[in-house]
């Protein structure tokens, strides 16, 4: 038997030390959301928007992450090939953590730090579109994918904690949540997968409208 147990229909009452951390979690929370609203929605509407000019010509979306993070990049991409919202065509987009017998093969051959760079060498191509999620921007498998990236010509997008960090400055671009917990900011970064789907879908809009235009003049 539990030593917290209540009879049915009686009111649970928390331990004080436990509302008081979970007060301080969702405080922590809203403020980096609000950091997020104020500072990041610009960031992430254009990052929308370039993706729905790669994805439809045929570009590609690699994405990494470690732990929590790795959850998170594959979010992003399922959302991509799958659907966010509304009903689209599928687009590539690839979480090279979750290809495991390269992620193995790669770290016995060559360590750790060069699982991800690797792949981005085999997968990327100019033009493509390589997302990094780190809470500290300190992994260094991560890094070298970013160098790897950028030397490959894709253009590379870093979610992160607070700058300063090494990631955010090896990427082209950086989403940088200003959090004090590893919690907070792996929070924060799905609430930021999810709205660049929505500006994804959102860019994607006109342009499905234009495409429709043009298919129904040729028709006719």
């Amino acid at each position: 038997m539990s030593e917290f147990s209540a009879t049915p229909g009686s009111p649970v009452t928390a331990a004080p030390a436990a509302l008081e951390a979970a007060q301080g979690h969702c405080r922590s929370l809203e403020q980096a959301l609000v950091r997020l609203r104020r500072d990041g929605l610009v960031r992430i509407a254009d990052w929308g928007g370039r993706l729905a000019a790669v994805l439809p010509s045929g570009g590609r979306l690699l994405a990494a992450g470690n732990g929590g993070s790795a959850a998170q990049a594959q979010h992003l991409t399922a959302e991509l090939v799958g659907r966010y919202r509304r009903e689209r065509p599928a687009y590539s987009a690839i979480s090279l953590h979750a290809e495991t017998s390269s992620l193995t093969a790669l770290g016995n051959d060559y360590g750790f730090d060069q699982v991800y760079a690797r792949q981005v060498a085999a997968h990327g191509r100019p033009g493509d579109v390589l997302v990094l999620l780190s809470t500290s921007g300190r992994s260094a498998n991560l890094i070298s994918a970013a160098v790897t990236g950028r030397t490959a010509g894709l253009r590379v997008w870093a979610m992160t904690g607070p700058r300063p960090n090494p990631l955010a400055e090896a990427a082209d671009e950086a989403l940088c949540i200003d959090a004090d917990t590893t919690a907070t900011v792996q929070e924060a970064h799905l609430v930021a997968v999810h709205l660049l789907c929505e500006a994804f879908d959102a860019a994607l809009a006109p342009r499905a409208a234009s495409r429709a235009v043009a298919a129904h003049r040729r028709a006719s």
